[in-house]
């Protein structure tokens, strides 16, 4: 996570966008032979809001995340519209 918050440029391999879903991007964190994803999204292009990690075993896994990040993220910017 210090290379995410503190670098200028992060390589794709620790975060890329998550094609066909649109706007979400996942953060990948190895540590102890263990990889981490929490998936992410930008508010206004400046602010990046976390949704939800994990540690990836199954592919099964991986695509119910997606649906919960999915799911989070809709959730932060509809109460976020309607606090305005």
């Amino acid at each position: 996570m210090f290379l995410v918050r503190m670098a200028e440029r992060i390589p794709s391999k620790f975060f890329q966008h998550m094609s066909g879903t649109d706007g979400l991007f996942e953060i990948r964190i190895e540590y102890r032979s263990n990889i981490y994803r929490i998936f992410c999204c930008f508010d206004k292009g400046k602010l990046v809001i976390l949704f939800n990690g994990f540690q990836k075993k199954t592919p099964k896994t991986f695509n119910k995340q997606i649906e919960k990040a999915l799911r989070i993220k809709y959730e932060y910017f509809e109460l976020k519209r309607k606090s305005k």
